[in-house]
């Protein structure tokens, strides 16, 4: 391991030991104040970088940490989250990061405290270098990305950059330029409640709502027959679902949650649409049928544009550190590039591999975190200029 990849170990692991699950997600989470508190004093000890602390929800703040340059060059942020999903699947041992060969593994360990590590340490790099750059990099440390992503929605207001780079757990060598979007929805399935022994008067919710998952499950087989070329097969699963009062009763109704995706071009109104015209079908097959569909939160998908210079400048940072330009790529899953992309700033996204993001035993490639590391600091002194 090198001196590097020594320095990042032991910074993910202090940062890992701090709990930072997102109480959107996890009843009685704390969220990020205590993690921002530590990464806004390490920050405080660089030289020459401007620390701002900035909440975005009481006791949630993002940390913005900005190494100011000449100002004759684009400004570049780094974007990093600061909160985890929850341990109950491996809880008394998720905070307690251990390194098991050239892995460390831990709650966040990849996703996205190991990154939190590489930007402040590239950050470390520059702000000791002996000739300054001639832009700002901003290191913006952010809240709430595993939830409704609070944070950047407030970075993206309030600050403005010529250019990001979103660090998160997708592979050395890899480039994302596009993602898809997400919904989550509700589709409720209405019938009418009677006693068990009255069918005449019953009409079973749950019964019709399983009609709605075959042709859901249809629409999702159709979907993945025919993948976008970067990001693969769209996204659906059903998530939650319930209904009914008691056994001897006939469901009044039923409810599905699920999560669908969407592509480059499209908006979860389409697949909105998509749902309601298995409704349309099913009202003509089943008299009386009843259901509606909610959208509870919904984000679109993310595809780069104007980052040709950013994208040039991670290409001959990857030659100079890994010895080989990066691979543009997709991704199934999303992320705050998509926020920061639609405010007008070029966006890219860069990391290491990891592994069992959101389930037990989470971990992070150290020697891609050391990679990643330079490559951030090597885009940064590239694209701001030396």
């Amino acid at each position: 391991m090198t001196a590097l990849g020594e320095r990042l170990v032991a910074l993910t692991c202090d940062l890992i030991r701090i709990d930072a699950r997102n109480p959107w997600l996890i009843e009685g989470g704390p969220g990020e104040a205590a993690i921002a508190a530590d990464v806004a004093a390490r920050c405080r000890a660089l030289p020459g970088v401007e620390v701002t602390v900035e909440e975005v929800e009481p006791g949630r703040p993002n940390v913005l940490a900005r190494l100011p340059g000449s100002g004759d060059r684009p400004t570049l942020c780094l974007n990093a989250h600061l909160d985890t999903v929850g341990d109950a699947s491996w809880p008394g041992r998720s905070m307690a990061p251990v390194v098991e060969g050239d892995r460390l593994i831990g709650l966040g360990a990849a996703d996205d405290k190991g990154h939190c590590a590489a930007v402040l340490l590239a950050l470390e790099a520059l702000a000791r270098r002996p000739m300054p750059l001639r832009a700002d990099v901003v290191a913006a440390f952010v809240m709430d990305e595993e939830a409704t992503s609070l944070g950047t929605q407030a970075l993206v207001r309030d600050h403005r950059f010529d250019g990001a780079i979103v660090v998160e757990p997708f592979g050395l060598g890899r480039t994302i330029v596009t993602h898809q979007g997400f919904g989550w929805l509700d589709i409720t399935v209405h019938g009418r409640a009677a006693h068990g022994s009255a069918p005449e008067r019953g009409v079973d919710a749950i019964s019709r709502m399983a009609r709605v998952i075959d042709r859901l499950d249809a629409l999702g087989r159709a979907w993945a027959a025919a993948p976008h070329p970067l990001n693969g097969a769209t996204v659906y699963h059903a998530s939650t679902i319930g209904g009914g009062s008691d056994y001897a009763t006939y469901p009044a109704r039923a409810t599905l949650g699920i999560e669908i995706g969407t592509q480059p071009g499209e908006k979860i109104a389409a697949r909105v649409a998509d749902i309601e015209a298995i409704f349309d079908d099913l009202r003509r097959e089943l008299p009386g049928f009843e259901a509606e569909v909610a959208v509870r939160l919904d984000r679109d998908p993310f595809l780069a544009a104007g980052h040709e210079p950013l994208l040039a400048a991670l290409d001959r940072a990857g030659l100079a550190v890994i010895g080989s330009p990066s691979e543009p790529a997709g991704e199934n899953a999303w992320m705050d590039a998509a926020l920061i992309q639609a405010a007008g700033i070029p966006t890219l996204s860069i990391g290491a591999s990891g592994g069992n993001l959101h389930a037990p035993d989470e971990w992070v490639s150290i020697p891609e975190l050391d990679a990643v590391t330079r490559v951030l600091e090597a885009t940064c002194v590239d694209f701001c200029g030396p």
